[in-house]
């Protein structure tokens, strides 16, 4: 796909530059010191809630494809609540829960008796990829309880553990490993250890895109696709179901899901390109690591930014927004970036900012924006939305709309 300029993409009505910022920030978590008792004094090992107030207030709306599917009959001991699939019409704070299964069964029916959930509610998170299991707990986190670790202590306890055939000939850490449940009906030990997200992070922009649209070429090994912003490419730990690879393969009408084999920021959009066989994934990757795909992004910023290669460094966290600096810090990752063009466009008025949902960052509003053409020569995960001191050359880090990949 060529460049287009921001310019361009205003006048011809081109897809937007960016997702709402409420589909990029990550909900932080806060760890609650909670050992509760659900029904039938079922375990709970650990919970974890939280809520994040949208920084702008915008709300959105999901629209169903298929209102039968929206809402459901209440069950007798359930309220009435609506459906994962395909958007839920309320937004909530983001809840995950730990437990240590009490007794065998199957997973369905476990967590709808323990954590007083309807069972198609749970079924839909089973189908979504929010649910995992453990031959055996992990360690409580370090907010944990006395009343927390001496339950942990109690069912992970050699002569326990002993008594387990499914943990013979494992060490602790392998039984620890986490698997994502994948079927309704998975049988679960006692002692057996469950993390469910109960309200898993959505991407409701995947219901208003014409998805076949987007679609730029077709192979017999890959497919290559314009990828929306405010979508994920592959999934998160909690939703495997809202990804651009489940919504081409539909759009597709292919019986055998596309592959990722590489990802872009969720409020990125540009080309990403899907494999049809296991195979060309390790043939795409061979030419990623061979150094013969290059990605070039387009960013739209308040000041200019000098033509030439910017370094910095990049403090290590899961966390955005990461923190940057210009000075060698021991510890931080190593970022370059290249800055192949630099030029004027308009600024974007009032209109075409809620047209394109931009954001504006607070910056005052000027004659002109910038746009940069950037060459990432470091993958480091978000190194191009770092931000820090306003120095000249970290400018091009505090733009007020998001980025186009090409």
């Amino acid at each position: 796909m060529g460049s287009a300029s921001f310019a361009s993409v205003l006048a011809n009505g081109w897809q937007s530059f960016s997702s709402p910022v409420v589909f990029v920030r990550t909900l932080a978590t806060t760890h609650a010191p909670l050992f509760k008792h659900y029904n039938d004094n079922h375990l709970v090992a650990w919970a974890s809630t939280s809520g994040s107030p949208l920084s702008n207030g915008r709300t959105f709306a999901c629209e169903s494809s298929s209102p039968d599917v929206t809402t459901t009959t209440p069950v007798v001991g359930y309220a009435k609540y609506h459906r994962l699939l395909p958007c839920t019409t309320h937004k909530g704070p983001p809840r995950v829960e730990h437990l240590v299964v009490s007794e065998e069964g199957p997973v369905l029916e476990y967590i709808c008796k323990t954590l007083d959930l309807p069972p198609l509610f749970v079924g839909d998170l089973i189908h979504f990829g929010a649910v995992y299991y453990a031959l055996v707990c992990p360690k409580p986190p370090p907010s944990a309880t006395p009343e927390q670790l001496r339950i942990f202590e109690v069912v992970t306890a050699p002569s326990v553990l002993r008594k387990r055939p499914s943990i013979k000939g494992k060490t602790i850490q392998a039984a620890q490993k986490t698997f994502r449940v994948t079927h309704v009906d998975q049988f679960l030990e006692a002692g057996s250890y469950l993390r469910v997200y109960v309200h898993p992070r959505r991407f409701p922009r995947c219901y208003e895109i014409d998805w076949k649209s987007r679609i730029i070429a077709v192979a017999e090994s890959y497919v290559v696709l314009d990828k929306p912003s405010g979508t994920s490419v592959g999934g998160t730990t909690n939703n495997i179901e809202e990804t651009c690879a489940t919504f081409a393969t539909r759009a597709l009408g292919l019986t055998t899901p596309l592959l990722t084999t590489h990802q872009i920021d969720n409020c990125t959009e540009g080309c990403v390109l899907l494999a049809r066989t296991k195979d060309y994934c390790s043939v795409f990757h061979g030419k990623i690591r061979e150094k013969k795909v290059k990605k070039l992004y387009l960013a739209l910023v308040a000041a200019p930014v000098p033509i030439g290669i910017i370094t910095h460094y990049m403090r290590p966290t899961s966390m955005a927004p990461r923190l940057i600096s210009e000075d060698f810090i021991e510890g931080w990752n190593f970022c370059q970036l290249e800055v192949l063009e630099c030029k004027e466009v308009p600024w974007p008025n009032a209109v075409i900012e809620n047209k394109y949902c931009i954001e504006d960052c607070g910056w005052p509003s000027k004659d002109v924006a910038y746009e940069c053409k950037i060459n990432l020569l470091t993958g480091r995960t978000h190194q191009v939305l770092s931000k820090g001191e306003e120095s000249q050359d970290q400018r091009v880090f505090r733009y007020f709309c998001h980025m186009r990949e090409d």
